[in-house]
């Protein structure tokens, strides 16, 4: 593995600053006004605008392991305003206002979590850059530029295009050929984040069981392995983990995404590339990177390629593929780097929804948030403010937003659903080496993004 460590935490929670021994589970039957269940961003930030909201209100969080230790704590650190379901499928859906609304609630949440970390004295690296789409090919130009168009006609318009030198001074990538930046994204330490909001809410008198299971929901009540919780409010936020509840089992696909991060690089590096400004970064390529520069001078990236996760993977299995592919792109964008250590490798899983598109909502005593497809750190942030506020009875522009209330399609048996989304990741993967042998756009690109987004 070229001295690659694997570590089933991951490296974000590995470094958050505290230990992750669990706190006490439920200890028995107990009786809340608000149960969430599922300790990541989604259940925390719900918590946190439900215990600022109103200090008086009982809320409990329950979760199988510790909080952050899911998607949370092992995505690439991004804090962005963009979903991964794009805004011409959104306007599409639900039509080009309510698209530009979802884009603006996005920007502003961006902004709020960077005031809620300096409000609540959470150090979690945050660092608003922006964020550097590049292109290095032809075919990637083109992309680009059609996307800009998109967001144009939507009205959005927070967008610049760069030329090649421009970009380079940002961030020097090998075979620069343009980039497109917005100045809506931070670099964020996820695992800091997530745990920093753990003891924020705690503090505010959340009460958050870890080592607890939930077996199961229904209004009024959730069935763990520790007891039972009754509650007048019940909240799913398991995401990726939402098909280990009974009859839950077909709302998201669980996929599974690799991350690495290297060892320390020396400052003859970044004095050679630059990236000052922390700029999240990001390709068009079919299978696209999204990288940042750490605080201490690490890069940490993944790749836009998954891997359906049929119930037997575990948090910590990487696909060698994936680690080798993670090895060969640092040292393409970044020459210099070839030979670097990549010092951790993890996975995990994301929540997919049938139709691509995230959502939120309250109904029967139930409330949901999740299907961010990847996307999440901001997403999160946003659906669990929102949720508090539904739970709340309270009426918002956020309330309004187009993802709340939506449903969805339940995915086919997963047998069928896993040949088919690990078709449409095979594809994409597919698509990228033809580009890379010809310099032309494959034709499986399209149809391989339909299938995630039909």
């Amino acid at each position: 593995m070229n001295g690659d460590r694997r570590h089933p935490l991951g490296f974000w929670l590995e470094t958050c600053g505290e230990e992750l021994a669990p706190r006490p589970p439920l200890p028995g039957d107990l009786a809340v006004d608000v149960a969430i269940v599922g300790g990541g961003f989604t259940g925390l930030w719900t918590a946190y605008h439900l215990a600022k909201a109103d200090p008086g209100l009982r809320v409990a969080i329950v979760e199988r392991r510790v909080a952050g230790f899911g998607a949370s704590g092992r995505n690439g650190g991004w804090a962005s305003a963009e979903l991964t379901v794009p805004p011409t499928v959104m306007a599409g859906c639900f039509g080009r206002d309510a698209a530009a609304a979802m884009q603006a609630a996005m920007r502003e949440t961006v902004t709020e979590i960077g005031r809620v970390c300096e409000a609540e004295g959470i150090d979690a690296h945050y660092v608003r850059g922006g964020s550097l789409k590049v292109a290095t090919s032809a075919p990637e130009v083109d992309r680009l530029r059609a996307e800009m168009e998109e967001a144009a006609a939507l009205g959005l318009d927070d967008r610049r295009w760069l030329e090649a030198d421009e970009a380079a001074g940002r961030i020097a990538v090998r075979g620069l050929r343009g980039a497109v930046f917005t100045p809506d994204c931070a670099a964020v330490h996820p695992g800091r984040l997530a745990r920093g909001l753990a003891r924020v809410v705690e503090g505010l008198g959340v009460r958050i069981f870890e080592g607890t299971v939930a077996r199961g929901l229904r209004p009024g009540l959730v069935r763990t392995d520790r007891g039972t919780v009754r509650a007048d409010v019940v909240v799913r936020a398991l995401e990726g983990e939402t098909g280990s509840l009974r009859g839950h089992e077909r709302l998201l696909l669980a996929v599974h995404i690799h991350m690495g991060v290297t060892e320390p690089l020396p400052p003859s590096f970044f004095e050679e590339v630059g990236w000052d400004g922390r700029e999240t970064l990001s390709d068009a390529r079919p299978v696209f990177v999204y990288a940042q520069r750490t605080r201490d001078d690490r890069i940490a990236l993944g790749l836009g390629r998954g891997h359906p996760h049929p119930g037997w993977l575990t948090p910590h299995y990487v696909v060698p593929s994936a680690a080798r592919a993670l090895r060969a792109t640092l040292a393409r964008l970044f020459p210099r780097a070839a030979g670097v250590r990549i010092e951790h490798l993890w996975s995990g899983y994301i929540g997919v929804p049938r139709d691509g598109i995230p959502s939120v909502g309250l109904r029967d005593g139930i409330g949901w948030a999740g299907g961010y497809f990847g996307d999440g750190v901001t997403a999160s942030a946003l659906a669990g403010r929102t949720l508090a506020e539904l739970i709340l009875g309270r009426s918002s522009a956020r309330t309004e937003l187009p993802w709340v209330g939506h449903r969805w399609r339940p995915w086919e048996p997963t047998p069928l659903a896993m040949v088919g989304v690990g078709g449409a990741f095979a594809a994409l993967r597919w698509a990228d080496a033809v580009e890379r042998r010809t310099g032309r756009a494959s034709r499986l690109l399209g149809p391989a993004q339909r299938l995630l987004f039909d």
